[in-house]
Parts: structure tokens; C-alpha cells; sequence
């Protein structure tokens, strides 16, 4: 429970701060001096986070936003009074928490209900900036919707802990961007 929340808030400020592209451009000789902009990336502190799926793994990345002064939305099918008296936490639906956060980090089961449950219309509903943070299951997000939300800008960024299939084919279209972040599950 611990590893893979510390491992959601870590992929979420990669992804943010954009420290995979800067890794990059000083690996492939691309920096040569400072510069105010380069590579700035978004602002995690005071950020709204949503969570999907208030779970064991999902009340723990809330842990770990309030430390970053994050304002935390959550969804999930039932809302969690016991969690909302310990952490300040807003009980929303999926559309109110698609619009209003910055991150959106998904802690839900993989079920019939659940599989696909990010796709183009979903996208479609988040924040051109937002950045989506899989920890669930590969198959929760429909890979295809998410690469062409990326490309087209729909969405600013996503990371993912795990992929479907998993594990990723090296051709996969989502290894081609800089603002989608894999790692090994």
C-alpha cells in the first residue's frame, strides 16, 4: 500500500516537474545552460488532486498530497465519512472531478464497470494541462484514447505503473511521447 502510493505521488511530480524530459535532453547533450522556463513544468503544490478509487492505496496518495497543500477530490461508489473526518477530502461524481483537477491518480479495481473506464470521453472532460497517474490496472485505461489525448492535447501528461497489455510492446505508439511517462510494474 505504501510503495505504490509513494510510487503515485513520485510518477505525478515526474510527469509535473517534467523530470524524464530533462533527464533526456542532458543525456542526449540538448542542455547547455540555465534557463528560467526550461523544462519548468506544472505546479504540484496547491494543486487540486482527484483521486478515483478511495481505497487503502488511494487514502494514502490524499496522505501525501496534504503535505503539498493540495485541495483532494476523490470518487468512488461509496463515499468515505471515516476518511473525510481525518483528512480534508470533497466527495465528488466522476465529471466534477474530471473537470476540476490538475492530477487525476487511479486507484480502482479492474472489473467490467472499471475497464475503459479513461477513455476518449472521459479525456475529453479533463483539464487540457491535467496529468493522469495509473497505479490500477493496466486495462482501466483504454491505451489508444489515452495516446491520442496526449498527442492531440486533450490532456497535459500521464504516467503509468502499468499498461495493457503489460508488458508494453516496444512499438507501442504511447513510447513515442515526451509527456507519457511508463515504468515497469
Amino acid at each position: 500500500t505504501h510503495a505504490t502510493a509513494d510510487l503515485s505521488f513520485a510518477l505525478m511530480m515526474v510527469v509535473a516537474r517534467r523530470i524524464t524530459e530533462g533527464v533526456k535532453a542532458v543525456e542526449n547533450g540538448e542542455w547547455k545552460t540555465w534557463h528560467p522556463l526550461h523544462f519548468l513544468g506544472q505546479e504540484v503544490h496547491g494543486s487540486t488532486l482527484g483521486i478515483v478509487g478511495l481505497g487503502r492505496i488511494g487514502l494514502e496518495v490524499a496522505k501525501r498530497a496534504t503535505g503539498f497543500d493540495m485541495r483532494v477530490l476523490y470518487s468512488d461508489v461509496v463515499r468515505h465519512e471515516d476518511a473525510e473526518a481525518q483528512l480534508p477530502l470533497t466527495f465528488v461524481d466522476m465529471d466534477e472531478l474530471l473537470r476540476e483537477s490538475d492530477f487525476v491518480s487511479v486507484h480502482v479495481n479492474l472489473s467490467p464497470e472499471t475497464h475503459h473506464l479513461f477513455n476518449d470521453e472521459r479525456f475529453a472532460k479533463m483539464k487540457p494541462n491535467a496529468v493522469l497517474v495509473n497505479a490500477a490496472r493496466g486495462p482501466v485505461v483504454d491505451p489508444a484514447a489515452l495516446y491520442r489525448a496526449l498527442k492531440d492535447g486533450k490532456i497535459g501528461g500521464a504516467a503509468l505503473d502499468v499498461t495493457d497489455p503489460e508488458p508494453i510492446s516496444m512499438d507501442d505508439p504511447l513510447l513515442t511521447l515526451d509527456n507519457c511517462v511508463i515504468v515497469p510494474h
